[in-house]
Formats: C-alpha cells, structure tokens, sequence
C-alpha cells in the first residue's frame, strides 16, 4: 500500500512513524506493528467532550445573563431583545437546529430560554421553527449514514433499547406519542426513526402536527415550576 505523507518524530526516546494513506491513518513504532487510528471513537468521544463543553457554556451564558440583569428584570429582558431584533431570533433559530441535529447543548434549556427572551408568540415559532427543521436534518442524516451517525451521540446499550421498538407493531403510535410528550427523549427517537419504514413525507407530518404541543407543555412545566420554586424560596 502506498503511503502517501510519511512523518517521523520522536517521543520519550522512541521514534514514531506515522503513515497517511488515501483514506487512512496509521501510526507505529519500530517495536510494534502497524495500529490502524480510529476516527470512529475519535470522533465519540470528541462529541462526548464537547457535550460536556456545551453543558459548561450553558451554565457560564446563565451566569454571565443574571449579572447583566436580564434574567431577574423584565424590563432588561425587552431592552435586550429590541437591541437584537433580527440577530437575536436568527441566532436562536440557529442555535435550536444545531441542538437537535447535534444534540450536545441541553434542549430543554433552549427552548425554555426562548419563552423567557421573547414574548409568547414568537419564542413559540422561533422554538418550533428550529426544532421542526433540525428534526428534519437529524431524519437525513440518519437515513444518509445509519447507525453509525447514531452511535456517535448515544452509547449501544440505549441504542438497542430503542432500536427493538422498530420491530413492534405500532412503532408509528410510539413514535408519535414521544414527539406529543414533554419529557421523552425526542433527539434520540428522531434518530431511530431514521431506521424505520417511515417515509419523510409521513415524518414530516407527524413533526409539523405533535411538536406545538411537546414545545408549549414543555415549556409550561419548568416555566411554572420556577415560578414555584421562587415563590418557595422567597418565603
């Protein structure tokens, strides 16, 4: 096999060679045989990495939006949406597709964040815009490159649980009842979705019709549930 860049270096007195072929890496030393590089779980655990990152970021923006006041004064809020009008939902919008179709920043974060940045009405079609369109990419992706996509964001244990459910029957009706329900885990049934006999067009469909519900439902419930919360905490 012919390797086309060939780089020798050396570490802790040893000499490594690394090879790179057409579609390859290799990486050995005089004393040990050829050790293929595997991108696979490279690229697992940088996405787990990364997850980690984004759960580190969510936490920081929290912060950093409390000390600007935004999140305990309503009138900051406004202040700070009129300042973004055409940004400020276009990076939302954006940001709700990146975490459905790489699911390493917290959605429910997102989605409640929506409703506590805009009014009513338009963080529910920024929330639903995003998440429609993202759960469309994350469908193709699936059908495009298989479980293999899958497997770079959940580990087999959960993906054999759901993936038996592809054999039952009434996968469609499970399906639909986890994109109506507020606390199903949707990104990964998406996904396993994406191996199924649904068609796109069927898919589609079932998003456009049962997300309005999970999104608000969603919403409502950590949304009141804060409100409970300060109210305990203040007495």
């Amino acid at each position: 096999m012919l390797c086309h860049y060939k780089l020798v270096f050396l570490f802790k007195n040893v000499h490594f060679t690394v090879c790179i072929f057409k579609n390859k890496v290799l990486c050995y030393h005089k004393n040990m045989k050829m050790k293929k590089f595997d991108s696979y779980a490279f690229c697992q655990r940088l996405i787990q990495f990364l997850g980690i990152l984004a759960l580190l970021g969510t936490f920081v923006l929290v912060i950093w939006f409390y000390h600007l006041g935004i999140l305990n004064d309503s009138n900051a809020l406004k202040d700070f949406v009129n300042q973004h009008r055409f940004c400020g939902p276009l990076v939302f919008i954006l940001v709700q597709i990146f975490q459905v179709v790489f699911p390493v920043i917290p959605g429910g974060v997102t989605t409640v964040a929506g409703f506590l940045i805009f009014n009513p009405v338009l963080a529910f079609i920024y929330n639903y815009l995003g998440i429609v369109i993202g759960s469309i990419i994350l469908f193709l992706l699936v059908r495009q490159y298989g479980r293999r996509f899958i497997l770079l964001f959940i580990d087999e244990k959960t993906f054999y649980k759901y993936e038996a459910k592809l054999d039952t029957q009434n996968y469609e009706n499970f399906f639909i009842l986890c994109m109506l329900s507020p606390i199903s885990p949707a990104d990964i049934v998406v996904m396993i979705t994406g191996l199924s006999r649904i068609s796109l067009k069927r898919f589609i469909l079932i998003i456009l019709l049962t997300k309005p519900i999970s999104i608000i439902s969603y919403s409502y419930i950590w949304i009141f549930g804060g409100n409970v919360l300060k109210l305990i905490l203040n007495h």
